[in-house]
């Protein structure tokens, strides 16, 4: 509200400055009929400059920031694959009896195109993990979550991550799941109860984890080549991954 009464006090400041030009000019020049036709050449041209100015310019630089804030937020997501989100693919599969079905569809290569990772999405978007929480040894997520614990909150205090709300509803799930593990001191004396809850928070989490890792994957796909071929080879969801060119 307050910056709109500090516009409309600088738009009537200058319309009424403007007035003042074209009455000095008037006066002086005594060229009414002539300083009447230039005003209304002005007005005339008004309407292309703001098509210009306003409409053509404002949206190229929003286009811009966009594409440079777009940039950002994928060197954070990056630094998140890195320092956490293959291994934690790689502990969520641990627990995983999908088994097949989730790898045959995520075998990432390099002729894939942007239709095969949006199909792969929806892929994923539309399956339902058979995750049981007693497959794997659950004290190896509660000891990987309590040592990235930092790492997480600080990816999520990142200001540039508001505008990638996917990523940071999935940043949330991972978080939650942790807080879940963490809380618990004797996983020893776990119920078959709390097995289920704990398993529909994992599938929970590793459902979004894979959907933000093939948006990656298609971000690396499309500007960095050379950082996707080494995705490729150390492919989380391929049990035979060497990071070796073969």
């Amino acid at each position: 509200m307050k910056e709109w009464k500090w516009i409309m006090r600088l738009a009537v400041i200058f319309m009424a400055v403007s007035a003042v030009i074209y009455m000095a000019q008037i006066k002086l020049f005594h060229k009414d009929e002539e300083t009447f036709f230039l005003f209304l050449q002005d007005m005339a041209f008004l309407p292309v400059h703001t098509l210009l100015v306003v409409i053509i310019l404002e949206t190229l630089l929003k286009r811009f920031e966009h594409l440079s804030l777009m940039k950002k937020i994928n060197m954070v997501v990056g630094v998140f694959f890195i320092e956490v989100g293959s291994d934690l693919i790689r502990l969520f599969a641990s627990f995983d009896k999908t088994g097949p079905e989730v790898y045959s569809s995520l075998q990432i290569g390099n002729d894939w195109t942007n239709a095969d990772f949006l199909n792969a999405q929806k892929q994923i978007r539309e399956m339902n993990f058979a995750i049981d929480a007693r497959t794997g040894y659950i004290g190896d997520m509660q000891e990987f979550f309590r040592g990235k614990r930092y790492a997480l909150i600080r990816l999520m205090e990142n200001p540039n991550l508001l505008e990638h709300e996917s990523f940071t509803d999935m940043l949330l799930a991972a978080l939650h799941l942790g807080e879940e593990l963490v809380a618990r001191t004797n996983l020893e004396s776990t119920t078959e109860k709390d097995y289920l809850h704990l398993a529909g928070d994992m599938s929970r989490a590793y459902n979004a984890l894979i959907i933000e890792w093939l948006s990656y994957m298609r971000h690396l796909k499309n500007q960095y080549p050379y950082l996707y071929s080494l995705a490729v080879r150390t492919n989380p969801f391929n049990p035979g991954a060497r990071a070796e060119v073969c």
